[in-house]
């Protein structure tokens, strides 16, 4: 239930990506520069709502339970993306991007946190690779769907995905952790503040966040932008976002597999982070650095990006493993949306500087500025293989 949850999650997340120039050109938008300003404008207003929604369900499932919230998002995601297939006019895509930001911030928190806390301590990392893995592939089909099929059809799809999957939700328990927390009087649940009234538990998870946000600079500003980098990298025909993103996707579900196993493997989560780092500052770099490639070779090394970059199953499962059952939820459900959320001063960053820098030194910084802090924040971080997740976080 999970992994299609988050299958149905990529889906809509990055079929805006995809669609974002042949929908707004529908709109009446025309131009090059306001493709570029408006498509940063749709994807902040995304990342806004996912940003606020990350809080507010990360919270609910502290104090409700994580299947509130994994079916809750579900609802409300799907019935976005299906009114995000109705869209007349640029406002009203960018609420109702809002409001899908809302729905997709809840699921995947959720998901990993109760197959974190119902698996076995020294298997639960198979169980977040399968959740990453099969619900990263969601963004194959949205390549697909998105490339063959008209942008408003592409999102009643997703919208009807989502739809079905809740006919599954016959048959999943709650998790017994939160259950036995739950009926433990004065445990107090789900406080978000918490996380920042202590200066230890903060700078964790400060840094549980930092780890991931080289993941989301690679989709957010080097696929996401992938037609724009086409031109000033001197490819001669035209780079489909939609072909970029299916690509990238491609590797990340390689590299969520790879990563996910591997860190069981080896029984460590730091030393595979770390690797998987140093793989993304090398495919980047060729990225940047690469001109005159052909079409075929630039969709190639789209792979290879996704492939390097994937390991936000190992990621996701480091911040669920950090803190106590009292407030996993909402620490789970935070974290990846705030390292998404990271989007939205990158691409202001981008956005304000490719003019005066230059596109690819503005990427070039960015990208040396982020994978830096990541590295720093992994080799800080506590171990966390096979680590007894039955245990309470000393908040008041």
């Amino acid at each position: 239930m999970a992994a299609l949850g988050y299958f149905v999650d990529i889906y809509d997340l990055v079929l805006f990506s995809i669609v974002r120039i042949p929908s707004l050109r529908d709109l009446g938008v025309t131009s090059q520069e306001a493709l570029l300003e408006d498509g940063v404008m749709l994807l902040n207003m995304q990342m806004l709502g996912m940003l606020i929604g990350g809080v507010a369900w990360g919270v609910l499932g502290d104090k409700r339970g994580r299947l509130s919230v994994l079916f809750g998002s579900i609802f409300l995601y799907s019935v976005a993306n299906i009114l995000n297939g109705f869209v007349t006019s640029i406002p009203m895509y960018a609420v109702l991007r809002f409001v899908a930001g809302l729905g997709l911030a809840g699921e995947l928190g959720a998901g990993i946190t109760l197959v974190s806390e119902v698996l076995p301590k020294e298997k639960r990392g198979y169980g977040t690779m399968i959740v990453a893995t099969i619900g990263i592939s969601g963004a194959i089909l949205a390549g697909f769907v998105g490339e063959y099929f008209g942008w408003r059809t592409a999102y009643f799809i997703g919208g009807g995905l989502g739809m079905l999957l809740l006919f599954l939700r016959i048959g999943v328990y709650e998790s017994g952790m939160f259950e036995n927390v739950k009926s433990t009087a004065h445990v107090t649940r789900g406080n978000f503040l918490s996380l920042f009234s202590n200066a230890k538990r903060f700078w964790k998870y400060l840094k549980c966040i930092l780890v991931g946000v080289p993941i989301w600079y690679v989709v957010g500003i080097l696929i996401t932008f992938s037609p724009e980098f086409g031109i000033v990298l001197g490819i001669e025909q035209t780079v489909s976002a939609a072909r970029a993103v299916s690509s990238c996707y491609l590797g990340l579900v390689v590299g969520d597999f790879l990563s996910g196993y591997l860190s069981q493997r080896f029984k460590s989560r730091r030393i595979i982070v770390l690797v998987f780092l140093v793989l993304t500052a090398g495919l980047v770099t060729l990225y940047l650095l690469s001109s005159g490639l052909s079409l075929n070779h630039f969709y190639v090394l789209c792979v290879g990006l996704g492939v390097a970059s994937g390991y936000w199953a190992v990621f996701v499962t480091i911040a669920a493993e950090q803190f106590g059952t009292n407030i996993r939820a909402t620490v789970t459900t935070t974290v990846p949306n705030f390292v998404r959320g990271a989007v939205v001063p990158l691409s202001l960053s981008f956005e304000a500087l490719k003019d005066s820098w230059g596109l690819i030194p503005t990427a070039m910084v960015l990208g040396a500025i982020t994978l830096a802090i990541a590295v720093v924040s992994i080799l800080t971080l506590e171990e966390t293989y096979a680590k007894d997740l039955d245990y309470l976080e000393p908040v008041t």
